[in-house]
């Protein structure tokens, strides 16, 4: 006997929908202001982010020839 189509679970399940500001003010994030905000101290010397940059274009061409 089959189950009618009212009785079988929705997939995938419905979300509440939400407005992006609704989001952004739940997860407590405030705009930019100004590109310091986005600095980061990813390498800790000018050598490590050069060997950085060095190995990303090395990849970059080892597949062009």
């Amino acid at each position: 006997m089959s189950t009618p189509e009212a009785d079988r679970p929705l997939y995938p399940p419905l979300r509440p929908q939400i407005t992006a500001e609704e989001l952004l003010a739940a997860k407590g994030t405030q705009p930019i202001r100004s590109l310091d905000d986005l600095a980061a101290d990813t390498f800790d010397s000018d050598e490590e982010l050069d060997a950085f940059l060095a190995f990303t274009y090395a990849e970059r061409r080892r597949d062009v020839a």
